[in-house]
């Protein structure tokens, strides 16, 4: 019986979240079309009959020089270690440039089985990059072309990663999708859908903090959660005219929330301001 870690890597945005989501058919890892939504790494459980992967999702690797940046680099290379595969995934939507090379020295670093997934092959703009991206196929011991959210070809990345990976027990009991803790879901949760409501700005200076959860009398989830911000201006754009922006926020996640929990959720959200919430709580 196969089983171990797979690390997923690339550059922000070329889907690693989405293809962890479709690859063990539940949603552990929050999506946005905005860099920087994975921040910590995700992991993600598929046991099947031929064995067991423990998928790592890492953020994306950008070129930016902030602290927050420098932060998630530091996890991505610490995520290479221990791994039995490492799973590169590219977007062929998009020219290959300096992050991509920074990405591609990263994993040629690694000295561990690799497989490289060239994501997004179903959407018109691919064609013009594609080769480029198959050119880098001698680096790996396996490529698959892919559509992470149509899921074409996700069935061959399966069968590659089950070739290269050892034989061993399970590490996680059957059923079992992820190891994260209810609060960090319900966080990410909540951030997702603040990346997907404010600017392409604000996003990058928040952070969310699940406080309470409490089950009441009547069955219904309490749940009580700060949202982190930066600075002053980024609290007003969240709070919205009229508290219009973090009530669309909270009705958009509670929906999430009740999904997932199956219990009526009471979702409790404040804005507070605190400029070094980076070295925090990251």
């Amino acid at each position: 019986m196969k089983s171990g870690f797979v690390v997923l890597i690339g550059r922000s945005n070329v889907g690693k979240s989405t293809l962890l989501n479709n690859l063990i058919g539940s949603k552990v890892a929050i999506t946005t079309p905005k860099p920087q939504t994975t921040r910590r790494p995700v992991r993600g459980i598929l046991t099947e009959e031929r064995g067991q992967i423990v998928f790592l999702d890492t953020p994306g690797v950008l070129q930016k020089r902030d602290v927050l940046t420098k932060k998630l680099l530091g996890i991505v290379k610490d995520s290479l270690q221990g791994v039995d595969v490492l799973v590169y995934v590219v977007d062929a939507t998009r020219e290959t440039g300096d992050e991509e090379k920074m990405a591609l020295g990263l994993v040629r670093g690694a000295r561990t089985k690799k497989i490289l997934a060239i994501n997004k092959i179903d959407e018109r703009k691919a064609e013009y990059n594609i080769d480029t991206y198959r050119d880098l196929g001698g680096d790996f011991d396996h490529v698959v072309e892919i559509s992470a959210l149509n899921g074409t070809h996700l069935g061959t990345l399966k069968e590659q990663l089950f070739d290269l990976l050892p034989e061993g027990e399970f590490h996680y009991p059957e059923g079992q999708v992820t190891d994260v803790s209810n609060t960090f879901l319900i966080a990410e949760l909540i951030r997702e859908k603040l990346f997907l409501r404010l600017h392409e700005e604000v996003p990058y200076g928040i952070h969310v903090v699940v406080n309470d959860v409490q089950e009441r009398k009547d069955g219904t989830l309490y749940i009580s959660a700060e949202i982190l911000t930066n600075q002053d201006r980024y609290k007003s754009m969240i709070i919205g005219k009229d508290g219009r922006g973090i009530r669309e926020v909270g009705q958009a996640a509670r929906k999430d929330l009740e999904a997932i929990t199956q219990h009526h959720v009471f979702l409790d959200l404040h804005v507070s301001v605190d400029e070094r919430w980076v070295e925090t709580h990251i």
